[in-house]
């Protein structure tokens, strides 16, 4: 049984298709499903933001096959952990939770490098390309610690 997990952001279509990239580019596909959504309906079936398929495709990962959704609540039934880039999404998400079971899955990306300082990952959309590369760094090294968890 593959272990699942799901980045979510606002939109689905910078942040979360980053996070989702990199974290599959480093797991065995044998073993443990990423996907990504968003909590806004926003970008429903499109392709990630060309900046963020520009930053993935520089470091190697191709992610234009990915297509933005939205976070349900069934998906605390499918997914083992929930990785939302920041508080407002953290907050979408927990409000949608039916008990402790499905909070517990939910826990800020960034915490996964710094523990409990819930600190946002920066959206770079309104930014310039500098924003996705740093954005890129952060979710690269925090998708590293997570693989050490697992």
């Amino acid at each position: 049984m593959k272990i699942k997990i799901l980045m979510v952001c606002l939109g689905n279509i910078c942040r979360s298709p980053l996070a989702e990239g990199i974290l599959a580019s480093k797991l065995d596909s044998e073993k443990f499903q990423v996907d990504s959504c968003g909590t806004s309906n926003y970008h429903i079936g499109e392709k990630p933001d060309r900046r963020s398929i520009e930053t993935a495709r520089k470091h190697g990962i191709d992610i234009t096959n990915q297509r933005a959704a939205q976070f349900k609540v069934s998906d605390f039934d499918t997914y083992d952990f929930i990785y939302p880039m920041d508080q407002s999404n953290y907050n979408d998400i927990i409000k949608l939770a039916r008990n402790n079971n499905d909070k517990e899955k939910v826990k800020l990306i960034l915490n996964e490098l710094t523990p409990n300082e819930n600190l946002d990952v920066p959206d770079p959309y309104y930014g310039g390309e500098q924003g996705f590369e740093d954005v890129y760094n952060m979710l690269n090294n925090a998708c590293d610690n997570i693989i050490k968890k697992l």
